[in-house]
């Protein structure tokens, strides 16, 4: 029998004012466009999506169970972001450990799981999160391969060199790049896989624009530039085999979620921004050297 005790182990790490801030903003959050896409089948994610919509899956926006349908179109979308990033994870075994830096509720680990079969650990400042996360692997019969714990990112309490591969899933903007790639470089073996998907702000455009400072302040992150990000993994030993502009990919997840239900009031700053050229969806996949 299942014990409904909770289980996961907090880890005491020293943590600033804001990541605080941020570990009791996750730990609130329960805003429908994270928990009923992830009713669908049981994946329960905390990014956006990639690919084209489909509009037969779809059907009449006059049928009552058009809702329902996009809700589904929505969380393929979604799932179809971490296929993405686990392709450039590069060859996984069933030995390997991956740690997911910033998971949510599990569904990405439980991806990479089921993929390659090999043990996921995941780090989150979010107590009700890793309950989630963790109650979901017992419920999948994963949890000796799964696992999600309390801590920092920036200090976390694997070996070095522990991991064959890692990921930030949309989670980098609540660190400082730097602190945040010294670890990846720390946990990853030599030769190991770094990979990242993240919204970033432009420097061709110039500054950040209003349409990212509107996202910094709902999300209450800090949102990155694509230069940054490069100087920083290269300052880490980090070197990048993939910088994938997904942009153009992203745009119709968005369009989409925007004429739903579950509209959070953030759906123009995304659109606008990706359109105009201050804001870009990125993936990079990085060897730790």
């Amino acid at each position: 029998m299942t014990s409904n005790v909770n289980t996961t182990p907090f880890i005491p790490a020293p943590v600033t004012p804001y990541q605080g801030d941020i570990a009791r903003y996750w730990d609130h959050e329960a805003r429908p466009v994270n928990l009923r896409l992830g009713d669908v089948d049981g994946l329960y994610h905390h990014h956006y999506g990639i690919g084209d919509i489909d509009r037969a899956a779809l059907g009449d926006a006059g049928d009552s169970e058009y809702e329902k349908k996009l809700i589904a179109e929505l969380h393929r979308l979604e799932s179809a972001q971490t296929e993405v990033l686990l392709d450039h994870l590069g060859t996984i075994g069933r030995d390997d450990t991956l740690v997911d830096a910033g998971c949510g509720r599990g569904g990405s680990m439980v991806m990479a799981h089921q993929r390659f079969g090999c043990k996921v650990e995941g780090v989150t400042l979010s107590a009700k999160q890793a309950d989630f996360a963790n109650r979901r692997a017992r419920e999948l019969g994963i949890e000796d391969h799964v696992h999600a714990r309390v801590c920092n990112m920036l200090g976390t309490p694997f070996e070095t060199g522990q991991a064959a591969a890692s990921w930030n899933n949309e989670s980098s903007m609540y660190v400082d790049l730097h602190d945040l790639f010294a670890e990846h470089s720390r946990i990853l073996a030599a030769g190991g896989r770094y990979v990242t998907i993240t919204g970033c702000w432009n420097p061709r455009y110039g500054q950040p624009s209003k349409w990212v400072s509107q996202i910094n302040a709902h999300f209450e992150c800090n949102i990155h530039s694509r230069r940054e990000y490069l100087r920083a993994m290269a300052d880490n030993r980090l070197v990048p085999q993939a910088v994938i502009d997904l942009t153009p990919e992203t745009l119709p997840y968005w369009e989409l979620r925007a004429t739903s239900s579950l509209v959070t009031g953030i759906e123009e700053a995304f659109i606008n921004s990706y359109k105009d050229g201050s804001f870009q969806y990125l993936l990079i996949a990085a060897d730790r050297v």
